[in-house]
């Protein structure tokens, strides 16, 4: 299979004197091996040329975040000129609401998930302070069923036409961190665009995870990290997209900084602002290099693999363990059954001895994610993760004694 392939190409952490059954890609992917090769690299062509490297270094460091523009909006089905690299993740969704998040008196609210991810939702309510409005009466939560983990269409129809004329804009993630769920971003983008509402999405899970087609779908604006299925370091870059149809609009208020700047007149230094047409005019300041060299690293590795192909892998093996999975009496499954609704990434809900059960898991040589109160979260990825590790990671599961 063609995972086994790419496994070659990352560390795989130890434990207990053997490899790990690391399924922790959706917290934090692993180091491909070109990493420090790519890093020692722009070390060396500092300590050679000192500031020249930004003209003169093997790779230059004045355009360096442009050789991952292709790559990333290959990944995100994205024109070259709707990415660019940049920043980390909730300060990009900061920037991108600044510009797209324009409340009026008549429509305010914003929309999300009940349970996105803290910085989504911490994000979103001080977004809504900074121009006024209470969080408790301008956020409104897309809530599950009674008694459900999951989030059902209907329900959002049905928010959306109870107040889809009060709200300004939806943010949501496009695979929810907890349950593993993947919304259908194209249908709900286009619900959403029908009632006049500005639709992004914080796609940390998604990005490297599922096969995106932003631009296709007509997305309004997305953010995503590179440090879990893009494998590009803890804390590394994250990156953006903003439709050509936003992008090529420069009258569309941001806060700006000179790396934004048209590039022919920045060093110029005297010029008001000339937003760059395109995401790269949402820039603020000349990337980190070490980083962006890391992201080299595993987007060449994306490139040669491609996202369709891993998707396809991914679908398949997911298909497989989750048809055991749901068989175990121990664990509950709350992340979506069809496979077209999730990614690589399962999340067991363990009803009695949850910590015990994740304490064996790690005593055994599992690296997953525990996230409380009580859910235990794996993903098996397809660029590291093989068959032998569900084989493995499913036996030390059955070995569990409660």
């Amino acid at each position: 299979m063609a995972h086994g392939k790419y496994r070659d190409q990352f560390y795989i952490p130890h434990v207990n004197g053997k490899e790990s059954i690391y399924l922790c890609g959706n917290s934090l992917g692993l180091q491909p091996k070109k990493v420090k090769e790519y890093v020692n690299e722009e070390l060396d062509d500092w300590a050679a040329l000192g500031v020249e490297g930004h003209l003169h270094a093997r790779h230059p460091w004045l355009p360096y975040h442009e050789f991952l523009t292709k790559s990333m909006a290959d990944l995100v089905g994205a024109h070259q000129s709707e990415v660019v690299v940049m920043n980390s993740l909730t300060v990009n969704l900061h920037l991108l609401m600044a510009s797209f998040y324009r409340p009026t008196k008549k429509r305010y609210k914003i929309l999300i998930e009940s349970d996105a991810f803290p910085s989504d939702r911490y994000a979103v309510a001080s977004q809504a302070k900074w121009h006024g409005y209470d969080p408790k009466e301008s956020i409104v939560q897309w809530r599950p069923k009674q008694g459900e983990h999951c989030l059902q269409i209907e329900d959002l129809e049905s928010i959306l036409k109870q107040q889809g004329e009060e709200i300004a804009m939806i943010l949501l993630g496009g695979v929810n961190y907890y349950t593993g769920q993947y919304f259908n971003i194209e249908e709900i983008t286009k619900l959403g665009q029908q009632y006049g509402i500005i639709v992004g999405w914080d796609l940390a899970h998604a990005t490297g995870n599922v096969e995106l087609k932003l631009h296709e779908w007509n997305v309004d604006f997305a953010a995503w990290c590179s440090y879990k299925y893009l494998n590009s370091g803890p804390g590394s870059l994250g990156a953006i997209f903003v439709h050509d149809r936003h992008g090529n609009d420069t009258t569309i208020p941001r806060l700006s900084g000179w790396w934004g700047h048209n590039k022919q007149t920045r060093f110029g230094m005297r010029d008001d602002f000339d937003p760059l047409p395109g995401a790269e005019g949402w820039q603020l300041s000349n990337p980190p290099i070490l980083p962006l060299a890391a992201m080299r690293a595993s987007l060449e590795i994306f490139d040669t693999a491609g996202i369709k192909n891993l998707r396809d892998i991914s679908k398949r093996m997911m298909v497989d363990i989750y048809e055991i999975m749901v068989t175990k009496k121990l664990i509950k499954m709350i992340t979506p059954s069809h496979p077209d609704e999730r990614g690589c990434q399962i999340s067991m809900l363990v009803e009695r001895d949850g910590k015990q059960l994740f304490e064996h898991l790690s005593k055994n040589g599992v690296i997953a994610d525990w996230r409380e109160p009580n859910v235990i979260r794996i993903a098996v990825v397809p660029l590291y993760n093989t068959n032998d590790d569900v084989g493995r990671f499913l036996g030390v599961l059955d070995s569990f004694k409660d």
